[in-house]
């Protein structure tokens, strides 16, 4: 009889075989920096609030299908800024929502188009629903080459184009004028990724009804939630009711719904701590652009590219150090000797830009 390995060698699909899993670093002990969190935990009276709330979720019951309260209450979320016109569907993080757009949209060799580097579950995803992928550089200084870009989507014709805004792991703020001379040349759906939206405080929402062929991705993640795995994405009606085809059925689950309800009430509470974090995110560029040898670039997210001199020994000696950062050397070619610095508390910051100095 043939062993496990033996049959996963012939049954497995090749692509897959080629590849490894999602690997996210043990952070035990560290000054957790390299996944864009939030370092705020909640007030100890909304805790106490969601203790009791979480305390009577049925969960012996299947959570609502549609999560239509959870829809409800991110509508009446007014810094969210969706408008009444515009349908919404929900996901266990963001990353369900591009794996729901790409299954839908993959008919035979259909083609999805992003930028590079960019989130790199948009060419994941195109892999597993099987679909063609076009990627499209940016420019040296990480800015939108907005004419190859252009020149990309006359050539592929993509079914689908993702666009983050502003873009992970860069952390810069395309102009809104290129984004929408992109939508408009696109032949398919874009959908403009705004996991940032605390940070950026810009949004495409507020020009698309001028695009029926984009929709606003976004996740609670970045806001301060992201161990609840809320991702929702909303536009034209005539788009979510396809996506909600191969939505799986009760996708989010009762915790998470019971959780965001909660949690949504203090949406005040959330936008203070976004607005911290985008203090110290500027205040943490200025500290990096004094240090020799460092080179930060704009950021617009909670987070800040850093380019150095050798990032993987830079990144083990911070490591070494107690402070666990993202390296992202070796990830595409632009991102030679880049780390990406999440924003923490004030003294998490501190206590990375001393791991980030060299020893004297």
């Amino acid at each position: 009889m043939k062993t496990a390995q033996q049959l996963a060698a012939e049954l497995v699909r090749p692509e897959i075989r080629a590849i490894n899993a999602y690997h996210v670093a043990p952070a035990t002990g560290l000054i957790k920096l390299d996944a864009m969190e939030n370092p705020y935990r909640l007030p100890e009276a909304v805790r106490a609030e969601l203790g009791r709330a979480l305390a009577d979720v049925a969960i012996n019951r299947y959570p609502d299908a549609s999560g239509a309260v959870v829809k409800t209450a991110l509508r009446d979320t007014a810094t969210l800024g969706i408008d009444a016109r515009h349908a919404l569907i929900l996901g266990n993080g963001s990353d369900e929502l591009i794996q729901i757009v790409a299954t839908t949209l993959a008919k035979p060799g259909a083609t999805m188009l992003a930028v590079e580097p960019s989130f790199v579950m948009y060419k994941a995803n195109a892999m597993l629903a099987q679909m063609r992928y076009a990627g499209v550089p940016l420019r040296a200084d990480f800015t939108l080459d907005t004419d190859a870009v252009l020149a990309a989507i006359g050539r592929e014709k993509p079914a689908l184009v993702f666009l983050a805004y502003p873009n992970n792991p860069t952390g810069n703020l395309f102009p809104l004028a290129d984004i929408e001379r992109i939508v408009a040349a696109a032949p398919g759906l874009v959908v403009i990724d705004e996991a940032y939206h605390p940070f950026a405080q810009v949004s495409f929402a507020d020009v698309l009804d001028a695009h029926p062929n984009a929709i606003v991705m976004r996740t609670l993640s970045k806001l301060g939630l992201a161990g609840i795995r809320l991702g929702y994405a909303f536009g034209d009606p005539a788009w979510i009711a396809e996506f909600d085809k191969t939505r799986p059925p009760y996708n989010l689950n009762s915790l998470t719904q019971a959780t965001a309800l909660i949690v949504l009430r203090h949406a005040d509470m959330l936008n203070e701590q976004a607005a911290r974090l985008r203090r110290d995110r500027d205040a943490l560029i200025e500290s990096l652009r004094a240090m020799e040898g460092v080179e930060p670039f704009p950021s617009a997210a909670n987070f800040v590219l850093t380019r150095v001199a050798d990032a993987n020994a830079t990144f083990a000696r911070m490591k070494g150090a107690g402070v666990l950062v993202k390296n992202l050397h070796g990830w595409h070619p632009l991102l030679s000797n880049c780390l990406r610095l999440s924003v923490g508390t004030p003294d998490e910051n501190a206590a990375m830009l001393q791991a980030l100095q060299p020893a004297a």
